[in-house]
């Protein structure tokens, strides 16, 4: 099997590559505030309870 991108190939695979950063970074942002809001809730938690 052949992929024959054509003159726009590096364009092409250069978009494709941008693209898969971006949301690779939206998911590790999504994780790491996932994580802060759960300490945060816990924080909160345990003043609660004093």
């Amino acid at each position: 099997m052949s992929l024959d991108l054509g003159s726009h190939g590096g364009f092409i695979l250069a978009s494709y590559a941008f693209t898969a950063l971006v949301m690779a970074g939206l998911v590790l942002n999504a994780v790491r505030d996932r994580r802060a809001q759960r300490r945060a809730l816990s924080q909160l938690q345990a003043e609660d309870r004093r």
